[in-house]
């Protein structure tokens, strides 16, 4: 039985590749066109790409043009190629301004962008793009009921951004590089106002100020040490409830002893 049952589906198979290469050698046009709206709509995308892709420049200026660009833009998004999806969705919105499907394909080709962003470690090319897509497409269409949808793909996107900002900030202050710890770190809070990592980013520019102090040379030391203080300051405005509340305490502490014994010694002299 269980023979028999292989031997049907090697025979299926093959008669379907059989056909399918018919197809494919086929003079007659329109049965291409017919069998290749047939594959897109049973899902056969991989079959359906090269017969549409035969048939765009047969077609060209017809009105079967339009419905082959689409389905063809659509066979390469549904197939995992979505940058030249995104590309052929572009195209259409060129080439076919008055078609249907405009609003569609303008949102696709921000999608498609969503789609080929990346974790936030890695690079943010497409994730940019797609931001700026997707606005483009809210400013084109404020009225759609997409708008939401790319509202919501927005935040998540610029969330990854967010979170790269902040992952090659803190590695700044990892490798105590801490002036530039503390540009980064500013950066990230007035670029990304929502940024999840709000109270320890404070925390970090504050420590980073004070390593940055303390380890100046003389000449410089009083002035970083007083903008230790006022990055005190800044945080507990932000966050007098913390939980770095201890570690914070501490650094005004010694920075404040610090800077009084700078002072006494500057006395002395």
């Amino acid at each position: 039985m269980k023979q028999f049952f292989l031997f049907i589906f090697f025979a299926s198979t093959l008669y379907s590749c059989s056909k399918y290469q018919k197809v494919l050698k086929s003079d007659d046009i329109n049965f291409k066109y017919e069998q290749a709206v047939k594959y897109y709509k049973n899902s056969e995308f991989n079959k359906a790409l090269p017969i549409f892709n035969e048939l765009i420049p047969i077609y060209k200026g017809t009105n079967k043009s339009e419905e082959i660009a689409f389905y063809f833009a659509y066979s390469h998004y549904y197939t995992g190629d979505f940058l030249m999806a995104s590309y052929l969705f572009n195209r259409f919105t060129i080439n076919f301004p008055r078609s249907k499907h405009v609003e569609e394909c303008k949102y696709m080709v921000a999608y498609c962008h969503y789609q080929e962003a990346p974790e936030f470690s890695l690079d943010a090319t497409n994730t940019i793009l797609a931001i700026d897509k997707f606005q483009e497409f809210i400013d084109k269409y404020p009225e759609s009921e997409r708008v939401d949808r790319c509202n919501s793909l927005m935040d998540e996107l610029r969330l990854n951004l967010s979170r790269k900002a902040f992952a090659n900030a803190k590695q700044y202050h990892t490798t105590e590089n801490y002036r530039a710890a503390i540009i980064a770190l500013d950066n990230v809070l007035i670029d990304y106002p929502d940024v999840e990592n709000r109270e320890e980013i404070y925390f970090l520019i504050l420590e980073s100020s004070y390593f940055l102090a303390v380890n100046s040379i003389l000449s410089k030391k009083a002035k970083r040490l007083n903008m230790t203080i006022e990055y005190y300051n800044q945080f507990m405005d932000n966050y007098s409830e913390s939980k770095y509340s201890d570690q914070v305490k501490k650094i005004y502490d010694i920075t404040k002893t610090t800077i009084e014994q700078l002072k006494s010694n500057q006395d002395e002299i």
